[in-house]
């Protein structure tokens, strides 16, 4: 069924000030997908192939989206060159992938006020939380909602859960706190950064909080992609260029070059393993905590089943909060008698 945009694609649309009136509500989202899809792929043909129309069906799908623009969406410089955006094919995708998010959002709702207190919740979370948090969650849920279908979907990096959550593809997702009026969230767990130091180096005996600037001259073993708000970034904030002698996003892998005297490694305290030996955890002065949430889409109402989620966690993460603290007096305690 084709469905058209209604009032609230309305309303975003009318935020382009190069688009005026109505002429825009009778387009249909099959027009969208092919505005983006030959903007992704720089070809009508292989647009075409991706959506499962003719070649012909696409252009006639543009064209009729840029009559109803009043003006050109896509260059087309023929031959093999890529077709490409203009400033306003530009302007319209954006508008175009909030009210494509926002249908997905729609059809999730509806699905799982259908499947009321049966059905699926979707979460989605990064490795630490899967690790230390999410198997001690889901052990409660599924005593107290049997009827529920718990899935989870893991990513690497915090805007891959949150394109996930825009888009309907998970009902909640932990989330690095943000200012983003997309979501509504609820504060989960403070996190605090720590340094991973080989246990037979000289600052693995310190006994007081290791200040950046001492961390800037260390070699250090870092994540690909450095957290935004984070020690690496802490710290090229404040001028200091990081000595980053090897990259890695497996937790495991940081700690154990970290082991075998490679190098230092600035994480968050839940990514490390309290167990190893070999490794001393060290208190760290100047970076401020990982603030983890629990978030889901803010044009969503949470069912029962997902409110009832969203109170195991925090119920289990203050114990979380809890052990971290004591863990973490326990092991620099040790560090500073080694």
């Amino acid at each position: 069924m084709i469905v058209t945009i209604d009032r609230f694609v309305k309303c975003v649309f009318m935020e382009a000030s190069s688009i005026k009136g109505n002429r825009l509500l009778g387009i249909e989202f099959r027009h969208l997908a092919a505005l983006e899809v030959v903007a992704e792929t720089g070809s009508f043909a292989q647009a075409a192939r991706r959506l499962g129309y003719s070649q012909s069906a696409i252009s006639v799908q543009i064209a009729t989206l840029e009559q109803a623009a009043g003006m050109r969406l896509l260059d087309r410089p023929g031959g093999r060159r890529a077709v490409t955006p203009t400033d306003a094919g530009e302007r319209l995708l954006r508008h175009a992938a909030r009210a494509v998010a926002a249908m997905r959002a729609a059809e999730a709702d509806l699905i799982a006020l259908e499947e009321g207190e049966a059905g699926t919740l979707r979460v989605g979370t990064f490795e630490s939380v899967g690790v230390h948090l999410f198997p001690r969650v889901m052990g409660r849920f599924v005593q107290r909602w049997p009827g529920i279908d718990l899935r989870l979907s893991e990513a690497g990096y915090d805007d891959d859960l949150r394109a996930q959550l825009l888009g309907g593809e998970v009902d909640l997702a932990f989330l690095l706190r943000s200012a983003d009026p997309a979501v509504e969230s609820v504060d989960v767990l403070s996190d605090p950064y720590v340094l991973l130091a080989p246990r037979r180096s000289e600052l693995a005996r310190a006994d007081r909080p290791i200040r950046l600037r001492e961390i800037a001259s260390l070699p250090l073993i870092a994540y690909r992609r450095p957290v935004e708000g984070g020690g690496e970034a802490m710290l090229r904030a404040r001028g200091s260029a990081p000595r980053i002698v090897f990259r890695s996003d497996e937790s495991g892998t940081v700690q154990g070059l970290v082991a075998a005297g490679i190098g230092y490694a600035l994480v968050p305290l839940l990514t490390v393993d309290a167990d190893d030996p070999d490794v001393a955890v060290l208190d760290v002065a100047g970076v401020p905590p990982r603030e983890i949430t629990l978030a889901w889409h803010a044009d969503r109402a949470p069912t029962p089943a997902a409110d009832a989620f969203v109170d195991v966690v925090q119920e289990v993460a203050s114990e979380v909060a809890a052990e971290l603290a004591r863990s973490l007096r326990r092991r620099t305690h040790r560090s500073a008698r080694a």
